[in-house]
């Protein structure tokens, strides 16, 4: 049998050459891990190559993921679908092997990491996961649901303050089916970090409540010892602080920042082969050493055994059994369209004037109880938010039970959101997570990776404007609501009124292809009246609320609770202003040109955008002419009311601003 330090090497020249082939990457950190990775790979983890999507596979997320070649080589050596052309293929454009683990590129990425902390914090989500599931679903003697969640992090990941966030709340909630492996080399791209990360590691983690060890991360036995430990400590998440030498066998840059973010070069890769005794060319592994990492036979075995299990359970609990496949396949009920859209009906119907953060409870009720699965929580806002429904169950009340489908993520609005996304991609769960608009700009990058992965995500933002109030401008919104409508495959909904509500939380549940924001106002609302057209246009992300006889003079586009002084507004004009609600600029771009022109003809272009919001993104539907009532300042601290007058978010204001428009054109 090939020795574990031949088989750590192989991930080492695996990755040396693939970097230094593209001229591109990070060396030290696969290096520097190589022996943690084998020993978890090849004694610990449990997975099937052959089977990337397996249920009750362990999870392992490469938190430092600029050490991608790492994750590469694993999947590569252990038999998953990446070959060495891949390999060889490395940063190179839509290529299996891009700079930072990519989820969706590659089978077995369990999900984008790059930016620094989050990929921590998914581990936590994907935990939390796996623990939710098991007391939902498990039965006695038929653990269906029954894996860990393994990470590998750096100095980097915990210097990033959401990995106190994360690392904290995983401690509280008691995660001891998590798993991370420190990768303490002392060094980042700038040098040795004890100039500026001298934390004491142990009594951080120690008083989060964690199990924690340390070790020399280059031996073997050690390494091996200390996860069988971790995976022993059931009710505390486990972190192994193991000592490593980054770029561990490069001759003379390792230990150094010379290997953190560059290749190695030349001279280097070759003193290194010469060091690590291999004497194989690039790109060449000796077949002892693919049968020294082959999982495939192991993993199928392992599958084919829980399969069996599976089976067992479907016999006594055939409606869990299925429930459990659909929801660990992202899909929703098969009646849900019919449903929900009869929700929004009944919302047109029956539902009255009020702020929309309490229409979105309104839709929660209404949609809840459709969706097996649906999780929700908030960073420490319940109350404000209107997340906490009838059909709510609080899981981490002081017995930790987790048997409810909420949580109180504290005010920890960065973790939260990366949390929830580690979450969807677990699988099992549809988390919805919210805070203030405003704190959106907290968890902003975890918005981005969940857009860039293309995973359902539901970010419920309540006080959505300077209607906040007395508050004052640090807790009013101006630029946060365009700015989120710029982001790639993000869904951003604004609705005026319980019915738009409704459609809204609709639609974001529908898009398992990327997240949705949906932005709710503090202030009251009208309840606008709809037919049943217009109520089944609000799909499409603009429609027609209130048309004029013929030829629109004018068309007045908002969104929101400035929809119903749009209509006043229009009311008073006469019957030739078209009202355009708006409550979704990312859907209503998607829809063909002639639903486009129907809506906004071109003939037409006096038009008048209103939004308490910062202005300038409503330009593409007004043109360089028309006019915009925007909040371009920040606010005040003042009642609401007030605040909308100051500013000019009135029916006066409006009818003012679409005369002038008209008269000058």
């Amino acid at each position: 049998m090939t020795n574990r330090t031949t088989l750590a090497n192989a991930i080492r020249v695996l990755s040396m050459d693939a970097i230094q082939k593209s001229n591109s990457g990070h060396p030290g950190a696969p290096m520097g891990m190589a022996d943690m990775a084998e020993v978890l790979y090849n004694n610990f983890m449990s997975h099937n190559p052959k089977n990337p999507n397996w249920s009750n596979r362990d999870r392992f997320v490469l938190s430092n993921g600029h050490g991608s070649m790492l994750m590469y080589s694993l999947l590569h050596l252990t038999g998953y679908d990446l070959s060495m052309d891949d390999i060889k293929n490395f940063r190179q454009l839509h290529s299996k092997t891009p700079g930072h683990p990519e989820y969706g590129y590659t089978a077995g990425i369990e999900t984008t990491t790059g930016p620094l902390g989050q990929g921590i914090t998914n581990a936590v989500g994907m935990a939390l996961s796996e623990k939710l599931l098991a007391k939902e679903f498990n039965k006695e003697g038929l653990n269906i649901v029954d894996h860990h969640t393994y990470t590998f992090v750096g100095d980097g990941c915990l210097m990033e303050g959401i990995s106190h966030e994360a690392c904290s709340f995983a401690g509280t909630l008691k995660l001891g089916k998590l798993i991370a492996l420190y990768d303490d080399n002392n060094i980042s791209i700038d040098g040795e970090v004890g100039g500026w990360f001298t934390d004491d590691t142990v009594k951080r983690f120690k008083s989060y409540g964690w199990h924690v060890q340390s070790i020399d991360g280059h031996d073997p036995k050690a390494i091996k010892k200390a996860i069988k430990k971790a995976k022993a400590k059931t009710n505390k998440p486990s972190i192994i602080c193991a000592k490593t030498n980054i770029g561990q066998g490069a001759p003379n840059k390792a230990g150094s920042h010379e290997c953190h973010g560059a290749p190695l070069g030349a001279d280097e890769v070759a003193a290194t082969r010469e060091a690590l005794d291999w004497s194989y060319p690039a790109f060449e592994i000796p077949q002892d050493v693919y049968d020294g990492w082959n999982a495939e036979e192991k993993g199928a075995k392992t599958e084919n055994k829980w399969i069996e299990l599976f089976a067992e359970y479907s016999e006594k609990y055939p409606d869990q059994a299925a429930d459990y496949t659909r929801r660990m396949n992202n899909q929703l009920p098969d009646n849900f369209a019919q449903l929900s859209q009869a929700a929004v009906e009944k919302a047109q119907a029956e539902a009255e004037a009020m702020p929309t953060r309490k229409a979105s409870k309104y839709a929660l009720e209404a949609l809840g109880p459709l969706v097996p699965g649906l999780f929700g929580g908030s960073a420490d806002l319940t109350p404000s938010n209107n997340t906490f429904w009838s059909g709510s169950k609080a899981c981490n009340d002081v017995e930790l039970d987790f048997t409810g489908n909420y949580i109180s993520y504290g005010v920890r609005e960065f973790g939260m959101t990366a949390m929830m996304n580690g979450m969807m991609l677990h699988g099992g769960l549809v988390p919805y997570g919210a805070t203030f608009l405003m704190f959106s700009e907290y968890a902003r990058n975890a918005l981005r990776m969940a857009a860039l992965m293309k995973i359902r995500g539901l970010f419920v933002y309540t006080h959505d404007s300077i209607g906040v109030g007395e508050d004052g401008p640090t807790h009013q919104p101006v630029e946060q609501t365009s700015s989120l409508r710029l982001m790639p495959n993000m869904n951003v909904w604004r609705p005026c009124d319980a019915t738009e509500s409704v459609a809204a939380w609709k639609s974001a549940l529908e898009k398992a292809d990327g997240p949705s924001c949906l932005l709710f106002s503090r202030q009251n609302t009208s309840k606008e009246n709809r037919n049943a057209q217009q109520v089944a246009d609000i799909s499409k992300g603009g429609y027609i609320l209130k048309d004029s006889v013929g030829t629109p003079d004018a068309i007045i586009i908002s969104t929101g609770s400035e929809i119903g002084i749009s209509m006043q507004a229009a009311e008073q004009l006469g019957e030739n202003i078209r009202v355009v609600s708006m409550p979704c600029t990312n859907v209503y771009d998607q829809q063909d040109d002639a639903y486009k022109e129907s809506i906004l003809p071109s003939s037409v272009t006096n038009r008048i955008a209103v939004e308490a919001g910062q202005g300038d993104f409503w330009y593409k539907y007004v043109g360089l002419n028309g006019a915009i009532i925007s909040q371009d300042t920040f606010g005040e601290s003042a009642p609401g009311a007030e605040l909308f007058e100051h500013f000019g978010f009135t029916v006066e204001n409006i009818v003012k601003t679409v005369k002038e428009t008209i008269e000058n054109s």
